[in-house]
């Protein structure tokens, strides 16, 4: 992934500043990604000053976790809410560059059928601002929630919920459990055929013949394929703008967003988001890789039920599929910056996003 500072040329009559890459804050020597010289300014916040805080805040208060963020590798949370603790990445707080990595907060929302719900908001921005809690959720799939679950995600005062699965994963795995009068909004992102493949091989009971699906590093390449194609797919890309154009409304309500794990497709949305806002790409990341954190138990529960039940031999095998991977995410951004020369490229040409939609995102999502 390239390191450089993105700049893209400005239309005239001026228009807000786009968003551009601020510097990584990755740990790593104290220079890195600068060159030689002082560090260059960061550019001026883009878009208007953004307006009081809205009623968000006055809602029911829903149970949090806080925790770290970090890239997934720390010991892993019991599957149900208990304490969930992402650690620091390592490196964390190297004080020798231009912008010292300072310690973020994940803040999941902790419910019995569902491990990876989280609110977005609490990141702090390379332009000095913060985004605001309360007002976007990404999560896995609600059809498990209890009755206390539902109950939380009501006081949330959620007023659209987005599902990017397929018709074949609500059919297996059913449709969301949500509070009355909320109903999801199917936005299917492609998963290249991912969950139909998972079914069949763990469905034939065959050890070879799941070696042979998902051995040998194909479930890896697989999903380095599935992240390619949130860039070079047409139709993945109109559901991603979709969703971005919604976020910008400042007449939309909180909005929470999911798939099945809520680690892909919702992950590559809550990334780009988060960059969007010009939170630091570092974050952004580390908010993606969490998800290893937060979904470890349970995954590993999935994995030793079906060596008992007899299903798979090697559960080991999905490992690859349930894990999100910073080799994963690079598949994808390296796509963006070939196909479109920038995440900026990506924004405007890939997703159609204008300079109006980026300040009203801003302005609506970050104080």
């Amino acid at each position: 992934m390239s390191e450089s500072a993105e700049r893209p040329r400005r239309p005239s009559p001026p228009s807000p500043s786009p968003p551009c890459r601020p510097p990584r804050d990755r740990p790593g020597p104290p220079a890195a990604g600068w060159g030689p010289g002082p560090p260059p300014r960061p550019p001026r916040r883009w878009g208007a000053p953004p307006p009081a805080a809205t009623g968000a805040a006055q809602r029911p208060r829903v149970r949090t976790r806080a925790a770290a963020a970090g890239a997934g590798a720390a010991s892993a949370p019991p599957t149900r809410p208990t304490a969930a603790s992402a650690a620091a990445a390592p490196g964390a707080g190297v004080g020798a560059r231009h912008h010292q990595q300072q310690a973020e907060t994940i803040r999941q929302i902790t419910l019995q059928g569902a491990v990876n719900v989280r609110d977005l908001g609490g990141y702090r921005t390379w332009t000095g601002g913060q985004v605001r809690q309360g007002l976007v959720y990404r999560s896995d799939a609600l059809g498990k929630l209890t009755d206390a679950d539902v109950t939380t995600v009501s006081d949330l005062g959620l007023t659209k919920v987005i599902d990017f699965r397929i018709p074949m994963e609500v059919q297996y795995d059913g449709a969301d459990r949500l509070p009355a009068g909320l109903s999801a909004t199917a936005r299917p992102v492609s998963d290249l055929g991912l969950y139909g493949t998972l079914v069949g091989a763990i469905g034939s009971g065959d050890p070879v013949t799941q070696e042979q699906m998902l051995g040998g590093g194909r479930a890896e390449a697989y999903m380095r394929d599935i992240y390619r194609t949130f860039v070079t797919a047409p139709e993945n890309r109109a559901q991603f703008a979709t969703t971005l154009r919604e976020l910008a409304d400042g007449r939309q309500g909180p909005v929470l967003y999911h798939c099945t794990s809520g680690k892909d497709r919702t992950g590559w949305m809550s990334y780009v988001l988060l960059r969007a806002l010009a939170v630091p790409e570092g974050t952004a990341e580390r908010d993606y890789l969490a998800s290893n954190t937060f979904r470890a138990a349970y995954d590993a529960k999935v994995r030793a039920g079906l060596k008992q039940s007899g299903r798979m031999q090697n559960p080991d095998l999905l490992i690859p599929l349930q894990e999100v991977r910073q080799d994963y995410l690079d598949s994808a951004t390296a796509q963006m910056e070939a196909d479109y020369g920038s995440f900026y490229g990506y924004l405007t040409q890939g997703l159609g996003l204008d300079l109006r939609t980026l300040a009203k995102l801003q302005s609506r999502l970050v104080r």
